[in-house]
């Protein structure tokens, strides 16, 4: 019988529709709380009068819990279960996302770092643990349709959380620019403040609820136990064995790299399109709820740009397409670096498109051969999220030199993603070659014989099925 005749959410007579349902939500809500996490840089450097560099700590500490929690969390459901790993990741969620009212409440900016630390450590736990829990939840032949499915609610959650960022955040901030700001004596700051706090906390709040419910719905449904045979922790031996696969190295690099050059792009066109759109006489305000709308509108074509892709994967070699999109990311990002109208916002815009088979490719590559210790290898390359949280600063760091070369500093800041591209150029381009298409295609082949869950389908499939995995 074909794949396709078969039902994604039945095994051996028992059904998953109920368990698939709940694992899936998780996927929209860690989507949520990603992207309405970017815009709060412009958001936290205007509420405290700070710098963008200092703003953008905000990124070091959301994808900073993802790096500390990668391998802790791939250890923790190794030894006990899916289910247990999901449900200490919405605890932790629901924990850092209700940790933002005595953030509030304390008037300072720093508290909230960590409550973003502590909100994304329940998120790599999430992340960990939904993707091989919805694989196992089913037969093994129509894994590919059910990941699929369930990764389809992701960017549903993602375009949620910019929604509510533009709508119910940056629209009702105090309509006061930054110049204003600066001018307020000490007690009318923290009468403004605390006004705009009160403002900022209140999707994280009710998120933290609904959270809350979600955790309690799991913990009192029954869950299947597939794929939680395993119990074993080997960390040391295991460590060494994937990273001395080259692929698999290098494959932590680049997705190092495309993380941080994803993060870059969509956390800074918000302050990309202020510049650009208060050069053109706009108020400060609306043009930061401007942006954020061209923001929502790279996310679609994001998405749109995913399934196009994966339709040319069944034709085109993927280290090639690869390749092919670095180079595009390349090109437009050079536009956004030297226009300086309203193409630059377009090329920003564009590069969106480039970016949606980078992390799902990166990651299948990577993991191509792993087999049993693919749950570790997928640890790996949630730890190269680091990245986001690396480079956004550096590029704050060059915005806050307001000039430079007599050209913008934020359009100058843009050779960070530049050479991030190129790097991924790189990875892709060595892909590429005969040998390693060789190589990749005999470890699918031994792992197929296997039943390797990360390998089961070859090669074109295997990129289906985790093309989705997306941040």
């Amino acid at each position: 019988m074909k794949d396709t005749d078969q039902p994604i959410l039945h095994k051996d007579g028992v059904s998953y529709v109920l368990p698939f349902i709940l694992v899936t939500c998780c996927f929209a809500l860690w989507g949520f709380a990603n992207d309405i996490t970017n815009p709060m840089v412009k958001a936290f450097s205007k509420i405290f009068r700070m710098s963008v560099t200092d703003g953008a700590l905000v990124q070091v500490a959301f994808y900073g819990g993802y790096f500390a929690m990668a391998f802790p969390a791939a250890m923790f459901i190794r030894k006990y279960s899916y289910k247990a790993g999901i449900l200490l990741g919405l605890g932790l969620y629901a924990v850092g996302a209700l940790l933002f009212f005595p953030a509030k409440m304390t008037g300072n900016y720093y508290p909230f770092l960590l409550a973003y630390f502590i909100l994304t450590c329940g998120l790599s736990f999430l992340e960990t643990s939904s993707n091989p829990y919805i694989l196992s939840m089913g037969t093994e032949a129509t894994a590919t349709r059910r990941l699929n499915l369930a990764q389809s609610f992701n960017p549903m959650g993602s375009l949620l959380g910019m929604y509510v960022a533009m709508n119910f955040i940056q629209a009702k901030l105090n309509p006061m620019d930054t110049a204003e700001r600066a001018q307020l004596n000490p007690m009318e700051f923290a009468i403004v403040r605390d006004a705009d706090l009160s403002v900022l906390i209140a999707p994280y709040l009710t998120i933290g609820i609904v959270i809350f419910v979600m955790f309690l719905i799991i913990r009192f449904t029954k869950m299947p136990k597939n794929g939680d045979q395993s119990h074993g922790i080997n960390f040391g031996p295991t460590l060494k064995r994937i990273f001395s696969i080259h692929h698999y190295r290098e494959g932590v690099v680049a997705q190092f790299f495309y993380v941080g050059a994803q993060i870059m792009c969509w956390t800074f066109i918000i302050q990309y399109g202020t510049h650009l759109f208060m050069s053109q006489g706009m108020e400060e305000k609306a043009a930061e709820v401007l942006s954020q709308e061209y923001n929502i509108i790279a996310m679609v074509i994001f998405c749109i740009s995913r399934f196009v892709c994966t339709f040319i994967l069944r034709y085109l070699n993927p280290g090639k397409l690869l390749a092919i999109l670095a180079i595009a990311g390349c090109c437009f990002t050079a536009g956004v670096i030297f226009f300086q109208d309203i193409w630059g916002m377009y090329c920003l815009v564009a590069v969106s498109a480039c970016m949606s088979l980078m992390f799902p490719t990166i990651y299948g590559i990577a993991l191509t051969g792993l087999g049993d210790d693919a749950k570790f290898g997928a640890a790996g390359l949630i730890m190269a999220i680091l990245g986001g949280s690396v480079l956004p600063p550096l590029q704050a760091s060059i915005i806050d030199m307001n000039t430079i070369w007599n050209m913008p500093a934020v359009n100058v800041s843009f050779i960070l993603p530049f050479i991030c591209f190129v790097v991924i150029t790189i990875y892709g381009h060595a892909l590429t070659s005969e040998g390693n298409i060789d190589m990749l295609h005999e470890t699918i082949v031994k792992n197929e014989t296997k039943k390797s869950v990360t390998t089961h389908i070859g090669s074109n499939r295997f990129f289906s099925l985790i093309f989705n995995n997306v941040k």
